[in-house]
């Protein structure tokens, strides 16, 4: 999935479904939003999204959704009966004695271990109680794990996952692709491997029902810059499309590359699999090496500030061409990094951040080291190459504006290889001094220390040579590692802080273990319950969405009801 390209409102970090050098590098590209304004976000209508996890005593979490169309004075009450081996419910029992008013969570001590509960909340306005939420299912046994499971047609494990509604019910379904194997078009040996069996896209549904498989075939590489795809609803009807990069028939060389043949963009109905359009792919003229010509990308933008557009890319290292288009897939612009854009050519990075990086309230694209206008008209571009590590946020409380921190793989013989700078002009801000050989992965961005203002920003050295950690206002703060150079700061347990989550452990900055987890991360998102994050992972046969169980007396509206989120989700 990939806008991925993997937040908060100070700092949303996605995604890690990809194999080593080409999963970090897509994470990298997120955009985080710290503005608790909500800017538009056309056709999405979610639920309160309830979760219920049974906690290690018998007791039960609940958490649910604020939403951004709620009064600032709504209150819940909770509601919990008993399920019996029939099917039937008994009559619903109040457990709250007071509506809650102070957050979207509630621990119910009353739970009986071992026995079967379904729960729902209620809005309370003006002392009166509103429609009920869906009902969530639990079973109060102690030592349960905090994750809904969500079960795979067969014992294959996800490659990376999308988030979206695919059946206008108000909550997430799943969309994965798979198998987990990636081969990178890189030239180096080792990197390029040949595909043993095609991507399939699959979708589930938020409560694990099986909708439908689509086959990407032979003409699809197995790996992430072959087969971008992403899921929106870019016509607004309440029901999420798939757009994704497809061929025809099995054009592989004897090797197994795929140098020919036609190539498009497909328009997928999120309910029943099938393709409902097609247009081409921006064609392989202009690249001059595989790595080159099989770097391909999709994302969401608002370009007009209102509605949602789609956007397309075809390079990173050498030419670059980028391009709009409305729901029925016809061209809004068309831009190429050549003739009096000559200069933009290989400021790429792995991915699209779509932000409104000028404050006119329309999106703008960063592509890297350069971005383009809402208009498909080039805007800037720092000159400095290539980047892995890429964020646009305002990490900067102290400035206007926002801010995007880079890492640069291009080698910078002198300075700025991590560095801050100007979301609208691209002006450096601070940098470091000093020469850097391969800045890479995704880095971290996120507000991990209380004790400096903004979000802190962590890159490293390929090799494991040289790591740093700088607050927002560029004061180094640590040269140590984090032990990859891949973490992912996180909304997870009670305080405006975030949290780290690192090879499977999820960590306060310098402090202890809050919890473990399994299976390796393909998300990160609020994709259920109250305004905290959850952790996606996939294990074989299954996904798993973790959330935490961490009460807290703080409520926000859901995350994923503000516009760069919500994008930076989806670009993941």
């Amino acid at each position: 999935m990939k806008k991925s390209i993997k937040t908060l409102y100070k700092g949303l970090e996605i995604k890690d479904h990809l194999p080593q050098r080409i999963r970090i590098l897509l994470i990298s590209l997120l955009f985080i939003s710290t503005n608790f304004g909500f800017s538009t976000l056309a056709g999405e209508t979610i639920d309160r999204g309830l979760v219920a996890l049974a906690k290690d005593r018998g007791e039960v979490f609940l958490s649910w959704r604020l939403l951004k169309s709620d009064p600032p004075d709504i209150g819940f009450n909770i509601y919990r009966c008993v399920t019996g081996v029939t099917g039937k419910d008994d009559i619903p029992v109040k457990v709250n004695e007071k509506p809650v008013f102070m957050s979207t969570n509630y621990l119910d001590k009353s739970a009986a271990p071992g026995t079967p509960y379904r729960y729902h909340v209620c809005p309370v306005i003006n002392g009166k109680e509103g429609e009920p939420s869906k009902k969530f299912f639990v079973r109060a046994f102690p030592f349960n794990k905090p994750y809904v499971q969500i079960l795979l047609q067969g014992d294959y494990t996800a490659h990376n996952v999308a988030i979206a509604d695919l059946n206008a019910d108000g909550a997430y379904d799943y969309i994965i692709k798979q198998p987990d194997f990636n081969t990178d078009p890189w030239r180096e040996p080792g990197y390029w491997k040949r595909s043993r069996t095609p991507y399939k896209i699959e979708a589930y549904t938020s409560q694990g029902r099986f909708l439908w498989r689509y086959d990407m075939g032979w003409a699809i590489e197995t790996g992430t810059w072959y087969s971008p795809y992403i899921v929106y609803d870019l016509d607004c009807d309440g029901r999420a499309e798939v757009y994704t990069k497809a061929g025809e028939g099995d054009s592989r060389e004897i090797d197994g590359h795929v140098l020919a043949g036609p190539e498009y963009l497909v328009k997928i109905d999120g309910l029943s699999g099938k393709i409902v359009k097609k247009i081409p792919w921006f064609s392989r003229e202009g690249f001059n090496t595989v790595s080159h010509v099989t770097r391909n990308f999709l994302t969401i933008a608002y370009l007009d500030g209102k509605q949602p557009s789609l956007i397309m890319q075809r390079g990173t290292y050498t030419i670059i061409k980028t391009g709009a288009f409305d729901t029925d897939l016809n061209k809004i612009w068309y831009w190429e990094a050549s003739g009096a854009d000559e200069k933009y050519r290989g400021q790429g990075q792995h991915g699209l951040i779509s932000a409104d990086i000028d404050g006119d309230g329309r999106d703008e694209l960063v592509i890297g080291s350069a971005a383009i206008d809402d208009n498909g008209k080039a805007m800037w571009t720092t000159g400095l190459g290539h980047n892995d590590v890429g964020y646009a946020a305002d990490i900067d409380p102290k400035r206007p504006g926002l801010e995007i921190f880079y890492g640069l793989e291009t080698r910078q013989e002198e300075k700025n290889g991590v560095c801050l700078a100007d979301a609208k002009t691209g002006k450096i801000i601070w940098g470091y001094k000093g020469p850097t050989t391969h800045v890479h992965s995704q880095g971290m961005l996120g507000d991990i220390d209380a004790s400096h203002p903004g979000m802190e920003c962590y890159a490293g050295e390929s090799d494991h040579s040289r790591f740093w950690l700088y607050s927002a206002q560029g004061k180094l703060l640590s040269d140590k590692s984090f032990g990859t150079l891949a973490p992912r700061a996180l909304w997870w347990d009670a305080d405006p802080q975030k949290e780290i989550e690192c090879k499977g452990r999820i960590f306060d900055y310098n402090g202890g273990t809050i919890m473990e987890i399994e299976g390796r991360v393909i998300g990160i998102a609020d994709c259920l319950g109250d305004w905290r994050e959850e952790i996606i992972t996939s294990l074989p046969g299954e996904i798993r969405i973790y959330s935490t169980t961490i009460p807290t007396d703080t409520r926000r509206i859901c995350l994923m009801q503000d516009r760069q989120y919500r994008l930076g989700v989806t670009a993941a």
